[in-house]
């Protein structure tokens, strides 16, 4: 997959992207949503999350996979999402990107006198 228009990732799918894969198998909503707010020391919203997994997941950058019932979730399942290589790849393009532009910031800029 390209990266195009479509499957451009923006801020917070990068970071939700991210923490799918740092999360590994443990990767549900609010396991993202509290990483993230740990992470980055902000109010995260569970249904922005949910939100954002259901695209990623649409773009092809996740998959999931129903857990087991559990007594302590009223019998309701989790929905844990694993990173797919386009996920991946896609990660991979925007981080390059960032850090190609970092890099291509003259030295001199970075002279701050404090």
């Amino acid at each position: 997959m390209g990266n195009t228009k479509g499957n451009h990732l923006g801020e917070f799918e990068e970071l939700t992207l991210l923490t799918v894969g740092a999360l590994f198998d443990e990767a549900y909503g609010v396991a993202v949503m509290d990483e993230i707010a740990s992470r980055t020391r902000r109010n995260v919203n569970i249904s922005a999350v949910h939100e954002v997994l259901k695209r990623l997941e649409k773009k092809g950058f996740v998959q999931s996979r129903m857990g087991g019932a559990t007594n302590e979730r009223g019998g309701r399942r989790k929905r844990y999402f694993t990173l797919t290589f386009e996920g991946k790849t896609a990660l991979d393009q925007s981080i390059g990107l960032r850090n190609e532009l970092y890099n291509a910031i003259p030295k001199l800029t970075f002279n701050f006198s404090q």
